[in-house]
């Protein structure tokens, strides 16, 4: 059986520990902001993501860019040089056009390489979403899963990959086209926190609104608690646009109300890629679920 690297990008929110543990392969996005260039390397302290929420909170707008082509001919012929395979794991198609371009890559590197495997999956995530579909693929690949076994095994879970998002302001949701400016202004005025989710097509939308904080961060602990897979312990991923402190409220409520005693918890920043579009003080959660 072939040698395989499980390749995803830097919009899976994965903490540098955690990419060096996994032995993950991540690609960078990119992003701009204050007129600088820089790239989405996880882990790296180019700037800070306190740094970067800082600035967001002071007005400054950030402008990200997908991967290209050219940045992922780059990346798997260097992978398959080695000898070795390719199971790329990608960030939603209905989020970003990187997705389309990998297949791009995908098509001209296979005549190349007529004797390697490329197996490209949407995975229709985002953020820890994608982040931890890429954790369970690499813990298949450390049981002995082939590389045909773990893309199936993506294929058919990837859909019960539950994301839910909380936002500290509505403005950056207004940039982004998902709200108006009336809506915004007014929600921002009455405290109001929309709860968002990653549904069945990859596409970020607006499930609830709800007045407060606390209560929101409550509301998406218990769609946690109520909707972990039967019999099976969990793993979690909490992911925080410089908000710390609520991602560990989210911990320990759902610590002390789960039934289950085994839960493996990660807590990680949100990138600057994702973070660009929600803006600081956002909160998500993402576990496997009965359905997203």
């Amino acid at each position: 059986m072939s040698d395989y690297v499980i390749l995803t990008e830097s919009t899976a929110d994965l903490s540098k520990e955690q990419i060096l543990n996994l032995g993950v392969k991540v690609d960078p996005l990119s992003f701009n902001i204050g007129g600088n260039n820089y790239k989405n390397n996880l882990g790296s302290q180019d700037l800070t993501p306190k740094e970067f929420y800082n600035l967001l909170r002071e007005g400054v707008v950030s402008k990200t860019s997908q991967i290209n082509t050219a940045q992922f001919l780059e990346s798997f012929e260097e992978i398959l040089k080695k000898g070795k395979d390719i199971l790329y794991l990608g960030f939603s198609s209905a989020l970003s056009g990187t997705y389309a371009s990998s297949l791009l890559a995908k098509k001209e590197l296979s005549s190349k390489y007529p004797n390697r495997k490329i197996i490209t999956i949407d995975t229709l995530c985002a953020s820890g979403g994608e982040g931890l579909i890429v954790y369970l693929a690499t813990q298949n690949k450390k049981r002995g899963f082939s590389l045909e076994e773990n893309a199936e095994f993506v294929e058919k879970n990837k859909l019960n990959v539950c994301h839910w998002f909380i936002v500290d302001s509505l403005d950056h949701l207004r940039r982004g086209g998902r709200i108006s400016q009336a809506s915004a202004f007014l929600g921002n005025m009455l405290g109001i926190r929309p709860i968002l989710h990653v549904d069945n097509y990859g596409k970020l939308s607006v499930v609830q609104k709800v007045r407060g904080k606390k209560i929101a961060l409550n509301k998406i602990a218990d769609r946690a608690i109520g909707s972990f897979f039967d019999g099976e312990d969990s793993v979690i991923f909490i992911c925080h646009a410089d908000a710390k402190e609520d991602a560990d409220y989210i911990a320990e409520l759902i610590s002390s109300n789960c039934r289950r005693s085994n839960n493996q918890i990660f807590i990680s920043s949100i990138g600057p890629v994702i973070g660009s579009h929600t803006g600081p003080g956002t909160i998500a959660l993402f576990f496997m679920g009965n359905e997203r």
